[in-house]
């Protein structure tokens, strides 16, 4: 039986998603609640790796068992088990091939920047206190729209056979206290938001146009784009899968 776990989690104690040697990781925290409920080692797949300090709204994982599992039950004896920084929202069944990667059709992230000074805010957004030009972002936010080789915004060491994406949404609106910045796509490279947000980031200082923005996409080449904004403004919000992967 195949099964997606739909887990939110605040990335601060922890070193990224993936299982990585002699660190904390959200991957080996789940699957070792998952051995001690269910009594046997079960791996998990998730929809993809978050950084160090990344957070997320909402990660879809994959797990399979031998039986059908009580789901309910599971569910809130894990929401027992995990500290508050990991909340399990739901675990539903789906079909046998289904894959928590690979059946993705789009993946949201938030980014969220803060100009005022927030206690409450130190973890979880980017404290930027400098002022922007918010419309000049959303222009060159414009320029990212489409199906586009974004080479630009990759982490150099890293092991995709393309850079294509096609990115849906792009975009900074204020909410509350926060500038968000919204992108959607049906995929996104290494180190990619981030990297996005430090160069619109100097758009909107001024430091560059958004001409300057475009010909940063066009030139394929990390070395031009801006420096990585950090980690913990980070979100991933959402992903979508299509309906034929769940049970009937």
């Amino acid at each position: 039986m195949r099964y997606f776990i739909d887990i939110s989690y605040k990335g601060t104690s922890y070193h990224g998603w993936q299982i990585q040697k002699n660190a904390h990781t959200l991957q080996v925290e789940i699957e070792n609640a998952l051995f001690r409920l269910l009594g046997v080692q079960t791996p998990i797949m998730a929809s993809g790796r978050t950084d160090a300090g990344v957070h997320a709204k909402q990660q879809i994982a994959h797990f399979d068992t031998a039986e059908a599992i009580d789901i309910e039950r599971l569910k809130y004896r894990l929401n027992r088990y995990f500290a508050r920084d990991i909340v399990i929202n739901s675990i539903v069944e789906v079909k046998p091939d289904a894959h928590a990667r690979f059946n993705a059709t789009e993946r949201a992230y938030e980014y969220y920047v803060n100009q005022n000074k927030n206690p409450f805010l130190q973890e979880l957004s980017y404290y930027f206190p400098k002022p922007l030009n918010v419309d000049l972002m959303n222009q060159a936010a414009s320029k990212l729209l489409g199906v586009q080789d974004f080479e630009s915004f990759s982490k150099v060491k890293t092991d995709v056979n393309n850079f294509i994406c096609n990115i849906t949404r792009a975009e900074w609106q204020i909410e509350n206290v926060s500038l968000v910045f919204h992108v959607t796509a049906n995929r996104f490279l290494r180190g990619m938001v981030r990297a996005l947000v430090g160069t619109l980031l100097e758009v909107g200082l001024e430091k560059i146009t958004v001409e300057d923005f475009k010909k940063i996409i066009e030139q394929k080449d990390r070395t031009a784009a801006g420096d990585a904004a950090p980690p913990k403004g980070l979100f991933l919000s959402k992903v979508t899968y299509p309906s034929s992967i769940y049970s009937n």
